[in-house]
């Protein structure tokens, strides 16, 4: 075998970072492989003239403040990365056009939140406050489960997270309702159903309210230098940690042995090989790239059964206006058709509105702005009659209907102030990702797949020897902060085995 390393990560999405991270800072010989020029997956950033945009990030949770932190903090500053957080003044402004409308500017902190919503349904904070304790109660829950990778003691459970296991196996709705929350304060608690890519009325309660206690609790954090200055920042601890990182090096190919362990990986025509390999690269992908008399039938169907997740349409501008010109006050603004989430996710009626200089004013030009629009879909529903010839005229046509909508909503004129436009559809994504339809959340967490169900059974998600999974399509589902979780609990994993290996063969050597 040649150039044998310890461990070898494929991807450096934020999962692939955070693991190849601890594997390093172990002490363990390990090489970050990335088919593309620059670190993070979508936790970069692109420029356009003097405006640099973000291509996906809008904002972190798990995150804390200062004196209160989180563990997103807690695994990026562990591996010796220094980040400069700025935070979100509120959560969001969320505007329902139509009829039975509502605009209302939600505050954070979990006594604020519950306020913003009494403010426009009287007598609902009461209600609101006890999701909220739940929320707290499941985190401790999850956390546990986790630890005990799947397989909690009954007795702990039933004893100490009651609460937890009345609630696990029910969607958000079914909670809510059962806790008397008002049908419209329900919505404006679940505006942020969208960051997740299922509506409430089928997403896991848990899953949900460990996302939404996480953003409200300490407020949103995001990078001064966008998500780019996260991704170098672990980079550049990789490499003190004695890490080596390949760029403009893709994959091709993952190599077993005799038994079907995985063993290494082919790239830029070499055959590379480690004792472990870490894959931020979604199953499906890395199937295609291995000997299939090698994969277990249950890995194959497991990967084969899963509905991917959502992908999005975003629309970057570049403004030759402040955003005070404009009126804008609000980070994150949701504008929906219809109150409900299962509306909104049937009909595509719900776009996001973000403008990063009411956070952090410096992020473009002195008197610029930058709007970002993004909305969800899945690549399976990208139109069948665009082609290369008509895909320009396709992507002016979304950009014209949402900037259009946005201009009426707020009585401002933007198309003359655009002096930059970019926009990106699942086929940007799946090119740049080379993810299937162009998902940016790898598998959609639903039904039997929820969370939970992943949780439970994450020894059984994939048992390839050798191989491990990080990233948006492993047990925590989508985001950056599960992405950082996952690189994390795999990373250390990792660390154990090789660890173990070593005793047993000192044992054996001793023998």
């Amino acid at each position: 075998m040649e150039n044998l390393y310890d461990v070898i990560v494929v991807g450096a999405g934020n999962g692939g970072l955070v693991a190849a991270g601890t594997t390093a800072k172990n002490g363990y010989k390990t090489l970050l492989l990335e088919k593309n020029n620059l670190p993070g997956g979508c936790a970069t950033s692109f420029s356009r003239g003097r405006f640099e945009f973000e291509p996906s990030l809008h904002e972190l949770s798990g995150v804390g403040v200062p004196g209160n932190r989180e563990y997103v903090y807690d695994i990026i500053n562990g591996l010796g990365a220094e980040v400069d957080w700025r935070y979100e003044k509120n959560m969001f402004r969320a505007i329902v056009t139509g009829p039975d409308g509502y605009d209302v500017t939600v505050k954070s902190g979990i006594k604020g939140f519950c306020q913003s919503v009494d403010d426009v349904v009287p007598g609902s904070k009461r209600k609101v406050m006890k999701l909220f304790k739940l929320a707290m109660h499941d985190a401790k829950a999850l956390d546990y489960i986790t630890r005990k990778k799947g397989k909690p003691n009954k007795l702990v459970m039933a004893l100490r997270y009651g609460n937890f296991m009345r609630a696990a196996s029910h969607t958000v709705e079914e909670v809510e309702i059962a806790l008397g929350i008002p049908e419209k304060a329900r919505n404006i608690v679940n505006t942020y159903w969208c960051y997740l890519g299922v509506p409430t009325d089928e997403l896991n309660c848990m899953h949900y309210l460990n996302m939404l206690r996480s953003y409200v609790q300490f407020g949103a954090a995001m990078p001064a230098k966008r998500s780019h200055e996260i991704s170098e920042a672990l980079v550049d601890a990789f490499r003190k940690h004695g890490g080596e990182v390949w760029f403009n090096s893709k994959v091709t190919g993952f190599l077993t042995d005799e038994t079907g362990r995985v063993n290494g990986v082919e790239v830029n025509g070499k055959k590379l090989y480690a004792k472990e390999v870490i894959s931020n690269v979604i199953p499906n992908n890395v199937f295609n790239m291995m000997d299939l008399n090698k994969i277990p039938q249950t890995d194959l169907k497991l990967a084969n059964s899963r509905e991917f997740g959502v992908s999005v349409m975003t629309i970057y501008l570049g403004l030759d206006c402040t955003r005070e010109e404009l009126g804008i006050d609000d980070y994150t603004t949701f504008i929906m058709n219809n109150q409900n989430p299962r509306v909104q996710h049937d009909t595509n009626g719900l776009y996001i509105v973000n403008c990063l200089n009411t956070v952090i004013p410096e992020s473009s030009p002195k008197g610029t702005c930058t709007l970002f629009f993004t909305t969800l879909c899945y690549g399976k529903d990208f139109p069948k009659d665009v082609n290369p010839e008509n895909y320009k005229k396709y992507k002016n046509e979304i950009a014209e209907k949402y900037i259009s909508e946005y201009e009426k909503l707020i009585g401002k004129d933007i198309r003359s102030h655009i002096e930059e436009i970019s926009v990106a559809t699942p086929a940007t994504f799946a090119r740049y990702l080379d993810t299937p339809d162009g998902t940016i959340y790898g598998y959609r967490l639903s039904g039997w797949d929820n969370l939970m169900s992943r949780v439970a059974h994450e020894a059984k998600e994939f048992t390839i020897l050798g191989l491990s999974f990080v990233g948006g399509h492993h047990i925590r589902g989508d985001g950056y902060c599960s992405a950082y979780y996952t690189g994390s609990f795999i990373g250390s994993r990792v660390v154990r085995k090789l660890k173990a290996a070593e005793q047993a063969e000192k044992e054996e050597t001793g023998k």
